[in-house]
């Protein structure tokens, strides 16, 4: 049994955030007709331009928010949200390309809703993930990289008994259990912030639990963790 669990030196920074969690599990991740995903990320892009209505980047709500957010605990400098950066790529008009089926669909719900959204391949975690602070040493091998790149002590991360996954939120992902081709069972996840964000929250999980079941075959289920229920079971 795997279970993701908030814990709780994380609520006690982001007491109103809820974290959405989907399990996609059987699905089949290879690429047949790229094309598809191509359209459907250039529909998300211009989707986005709604949360890009102020002319100076950073005073756009996602955007300031999430820099908000980043400031209440240390993280490396330069370290943004995952919106951040797919925002700042529609901003400079420079396309989104495809990685593969899964990530496609969350970069592509990611943009439509204003939300960071993340996945990772269960199969590769050891034990149970916690979102929680980081003590400083865990290993961590960024997704292109061979050298360990341990988190701060106090980052917020995702880590498993191995080592860290995602660093500041889903600023950076792990290597080991990014999502490829191969991945049969995935994690999804999408962060807010407070209360306010929930129906919008919501609203992305069951576009993304749609676009999963139906381009990729999966059987999926969805959770919204808060610090009153802060555990979910990703596989029996």
């Amino acid at each position: 049994m795997k279970k993701i669990i908030v814990e709780r030196d994380f609520w006690e920074i982001f007491p109103e955030a809820r974290i959405g969690v989907l399990v996609a599990r059987g699905l089949d991740n290879r690429l047949r007709d790229g094309e598809i995903y191509e359209e459907i990320l250039k529909d998300a892009q211009k989707e986005a331009l709604r949360y890009l209505e102020a002319s100076e980047f950073t005073l756009n709500p996602v955007v300031r928010d999430w820099r908000e957010a980043f400031k209440k605990f240390k993280t490396k400098k330069g370290a943004r949200a995952s919106i951040e950066a797919l925002l700042k790529r529609v901003v400079k008009g420079n396309p989104i390309g495809t990685i593969n089926p899964l990530v496609d669909l969350y970069n592509g719900v990611s943009l439509t809703y204003g939300l960071p959204v993340g996945g990772e391949d269960i199969d590769c975690f050891q034990g149970d993930i916690r979102l929680t602070r980081a003590r400083g040493d865990e290993v961590f091998v960024p997704l292109g990289e061979s050298e360990n790149s341990p988190p701060y002590e106090g980052e917020v991360v995702y880590k498993d008994e191995a080592g860290a996954i995602c660093r500041c939120f889903n600023w950076r992902e792990a290597e080991r259990t990014m999502l490829t081709e191969s991945t049969v069972n995935a994690l999804l996840i999408i962060e807010i912030l407070d209360f306010a964000s929930l129906d919008t929250m919501n609203a992305a999980l069951a576009a993304l639990c749609e676009a999963v079941e139906d381009r990729l075959g999966a059987q999926t289920s969805t959770a919204v963790l808060d610090r009153d229920h802060p555990a979910y079971t990703l596989l029996d």
